[in-house]
């Protein structure tokens, strides 16, 4: 196999690699659906349809960035709040507090097949996160707090995330950026780690430790009516040394890049 064929294969899956887009566009859109909650509330429900793109350029080795076209869909109520992957349920909502609990699916993990470099691993599967969330809506900022596990039982993980952002509008632009905290245990680490069966000559053994990542990001929409909306989001994960020190990882960050269009009903 030549080189440059070695350098398209994924390490993570295909359907994987789409969920881990999904969640770059359900998460830039929430923020604005959650700006929309009270009028929810007040009739019964709000649908949100539309379609975007995502390109992710994950950090393992061998990775090439690549665009995944991807349906939006979301629905929100006094007591649901859903966007594919996340479903939550609130439990007390006020117009600048909202307790939820949280399940999200995570498109983490691979299979062995999916690049040269990880032959001979073990499939590390996706699973679906279950915890707690707040959202806490003042007048500087949105701040939003996230304790989630592994409700799966596949990696056994845990991760808690603190992200603070702020939408500056400009006529019919808005400008939210934002910056968040993730911490995940040594358990969720494991996912790049290296077991003693998996080393071979050119990888070698490594043990997940708990680290904390950072999280920067630039959300630009324009609402031309109540109905329509555009986005650009770029954004960019530093991992933490736990992760970076992993002889599967080459790069030391995660860029992602999401564009989409959504209709509000």
């Amino acid at each position: 196999m030549n080189q440059q064929n070695l350098s398209r294969r994924r390490p993570l899956g295909s359907s994987g690699m789409r969920m881990i887009a999904a969640m770059a566009i359900s998460i830039t859109w929430s923020s604005i659906a959650f700006a929309q909650s009270n009028q929810a509330e007040e009739t019964g429900g709000k649908w949100s349809l539309g379609i975007g793109a995502a390109v992710v350029d994950k950090p393992y080795r061998n990775f090439d960035r690549e665009v995944y076209p991807l349906p939006i869909v979301s629905y929100e109520n006094k007591w649901i709040s859903a966007s594919i992957p996340t479903f939550d349920v609130k439990l007390l909502s006020t117009d600048s507090l909202s307790f939820r609990l949280r399940a999200r699916w995570t498109g983490d993990g691979y299979k062995a097949k999916d690049s040269p470099y990880l032959n001979g691993m073990d499939e590390r599967k996706a699973s679906i996160l279950a915890g707690g969330a707040v959202i806490w809506k003042t007048e500087l900022a949105n701040v939003t707090w996230e304790v989630l596990t592994d409700a799966m039982g596949n990696s056994k993980g845990t991760r808690a995330q603190l992200q603070i952002d702020r939408r500056f509008t400009a006529g019919k632009f808005g400008f939210t950026p934002r910056i968040a905290a993730e911490w995940v245990d040594d358990k969720y680490v494991d996912y790049y780690g290296v077991k003693t069966p998996e080393v071979q000559t050119n990888r070698i053994f490594f043990e997940g430790k708990a680290t904390t990542n950072m999280q920067i990001g630039l959300r630009i929409d324009y609402i031309p009516s109540s109905h329509h909306a555009v986005f650009l989001d770029v954004g960019a994960t530093r991992f933490g040394s736990a992760v970076k020190d992993s002889p599967l990882v080459d790069k030391p960050n995660q860029n992602t890049f999401a564009l989409g269009y959504v209709y509000r009903f």
